[in-house]
């Protein structure tokens, strides 16, 4: 049963922040595994029927083409995919809970089924005016996108701010609220998982189930 993310989870993460090792983490998984991570496996489960399944991700980080050779994750995420690179996120880490959804990564198809349907009036529309709700909303719109436009892509297109998105995500802080040790946790999460379903849904229509 889930019964939200104690202040001990946000605890463990300051702590691991101040020392990131393997010693500290060694003497202190209990703690993660207790209060973190069982947590996460719990609101995962809690809001599958509506969702699906998700995954609650490794805390290890992979190094190997990293400068910063730091062994652990600062925080633990957790992902519902409803096709290659798209679904909806859940962090919990020291500052508190982040909770996001969209389009994360992509394959080279993917990114040109993307830009087509941006360039499609009827798509292309359909996402602005998601985007627009999504902002007005409180969410904030992230991702990785070009620092210009695209190649052959024309500076005055009606779209050109969606076309250099390279992956778009809408996001929300929550801190670290009254309700977050609390089974209403994943009521909040389930209501901005809701709200974020239309942008996940569109993605998913343009990339299709398999990506």
């Amino acid at each position: 049963m889930f019964t939200g993310f104690s202040t001990t989870a946000l605890d463990f993460y300051e702590d691991l922040e101040a020392d990131n090792s393997k010693a500290w983490w060694t003497s202190h998984k209990s703690v993660y595994d207790t209060d973190v991570r069982a947590p996460m496996v719990e609101l995962l489960s809690v809001l599958e029927p509506e969702f699906g399944p998700g995954k609650a991700f490794r805390p290890n980080r992979d190094v190997r083409f990293s400068k910063d050779k730091s062994p652990y994750k600062t925080h633990q995420g957790g992902f519902v995919e409803s096709c290659p690179g798209v679904g909806f996120y859940v962090q919990i880490d020291a500052s508190g809970l982040f909770v996001a959804g969209g389009h994360y990564s992509h394959t080279p198809e993917q990114l040109a089924r993307y830009r087509a349907a941006v360039d499609d009036d009827r798509h292309g529309r359909t996402l602005e005016r998601l985007v627009r709700k999504i902002e007005k909303a409180g969410f904030e719109i992230g991702g990785d996108r070009l620092a210009t436009r695209p190649r052959g892509v024309s500076p005055d297109h009606p779209r050109i701010e969606l076309m250099r998105h390279r992956s778009l995500t809408a996001g929300l802080n929550y801190g670290c609220p009254d309700w977050l040790g609390t089974p209403e946790a994943a009521d909040r999460i389930r209501s901005a998982w809701a709200s974020m379903r239309p942008l996940v849904e569109w993605f998913t229509d343009v990339f299709g189930a398999h990506g």
